[in-house]
């Protein structure tokens, strides 16, 4: 019990500190996370659109595949990443194993599959009644589908979020392809392992918090753009 509430105290001493290194990792994390996210955001809301939307021969074979994917094991995506990356990988030439840019790509394969996955759901959810109610009231194919989208964004959104909540607190594929250096690939998941393995739990748990707090804020304003997009939702329908 003294460890947590000492790592809660330093958690917070860290914030106060606006200690170099800290502020240096947490921005590396950020950009990371977020960079990956809008990746598989502009690649997964498309992809999963057109398999909710399309029908096509193989369709329920690939959907099921991108379901299968959402539980990709970390520590696999990130050997994958790292086979290709690495020296005799068909990517070696690059020179990108060890990197942010890395990191980012096993982030984008771990995130990919929950966009598009969970975006084809919401899309089947509402397909049928939004789709026949917006031909009825003379809407164009191409006016209903972006309807349907649009109708679809409580889904679509809970995917970039649940994206997200994977990505930022992912720790093996972004070890394995970054190696956790310091000053250059050293991110808030990897800085807790490394206090962790040195003995320093306190210190651990107080960047926990700290990455915690982050997730946290990104959440709320996530959910702010949200209750704004319903907000001149309820504007347009009014006037």
């Amino acid at each position: 019990m003294d460890v947590i509430w000492q790592g809660l105290k330093e958690g917070f001493m860290l914030i106060l500190s606006l200690d170099q290194e800290l502020i240096q990792v947490t921005l590396l994390s950020l950009h990371v996370s977020l960079t990956a996210l809008i990746i598989a955001g502009i690649i997964g809301i498309p992809a999963g659109a057109f398999l909710a939307l399309k029908n096509f021969h193989g369709r329920r074979l690939i959907l099921n595949i991108t379901y299968t994917l959402m539980g990709l094991p970390p520590v696999l995506a990130g050997l994958i990443v790292f086979l290709f990356l690495s020296n005799r990988g068909p990517l070696g030439d690059f020179q990108l194993l060890f990197t942010p840019t890395a990191m980012i790509i096993a982030q984008v394969i771990l995130g990919f599959p929950l966009v598009c996955g969970l975006t084809a759901r919401a899309v089947m959810t509402q397909q049928q009644e939004v789709y026949d109610t917006s031909v009825m009231l003379g809407a164009t194919r191409t006016q209903a589908i972006l309807t349907l989208i649009r109708e679809s964004r409580i889904g679509i959104i809970a995917a970039l979020t649940t994206a997200l909540g994977r990505l930022i607190a992912e720790v093996g594929a972004v070890m394995m392809v970054g190696g956790n250096i310091q000053g250059k690939t050293r991110v808030l998941t990897t800085s807790i392992v490394l206090e962790t393995r040195m003995g320093h739990d306190s210190r651990a748990l107080g960047i926990g918090i700290i990455l915690l707090l982050l997730a946290f804020i990104i959440m709320l304003i996530i959910l702010k753009l949200e209750k704004r997009s319903f907000k001149d939702d309820s504007t347009i329908q009014i006037i």
